[in-house]
């Protein structure tokens, strides 16, 4: 039913990382002001992201002729990723970086989480999930990685 994953995806995919990496980076670097202007890139990146993510679904729903009840289902739960990064944004605008961070993670690893139940129900190619899975796993440590530094007040020497 589904093709597998161009190898384009897979190298486009991991170099999307590379954001969360150098801004994670520099979200716990020794400059008060630096590390902040960093938290707030890696939170605009993640509610990015987050909202491609939403988006693919459309793209398979929107492809596909299936049964009214599910495609509305997959058309609203492919909105809902954009809702998330939207709220981590907010979260940062009203208060510290730590609370966006919390949604962000809460977000990738809920949009992982409804894309296995999709792939379970044949409803996404099994490569696309592998990388998913692989690429969010990484952002999900990044992030968390993040939070806790922040929490503990560390930093790294930048």
């Amino acid at each position: 039913m589904f093709r597998p994953l161009p190898p384009l995806a897979i190298l486009l995919g991991v170099a999307g990382l590379i954001p969360f990496m150098v801004f994670g980076l520099g979200s716990v670097g020794a400059n008060p002001l630096r590390s902040l202007h960093a938290a707030q890139g890696l939170v605009g990146y993640g509610a990015v992201i987050l909202a491609f993510l939403g988006g693919v679904h459309w793209g398979f729903t929107l492809g596909e002729d299936g049964d009214g009840r599910v495609v509305r289902a997959r058309l609203g739960l492919g909105v809902v990723p954009s809702l998330v990064g939207w709220a981590a944004i907010l979260c940062g605008i009203f208060s510290e970086p730590v609370f966006s961070l919390a949604v962000l993670i809460a977000g990738f690893i809920g949009t992982v989480v409804i894309e296995f139940r999709a792939r379970n129900r044949d409803l996404m190619p099994a490569g696309y999930l592998a990388l998913r899975v692989a690429l969010s796993c990484v952002v999900v440590a990044v992030l968390t990685a993040v939070l806790v530094i922040r929490l503990i007040g560390g930093h790294v020497l930048l």
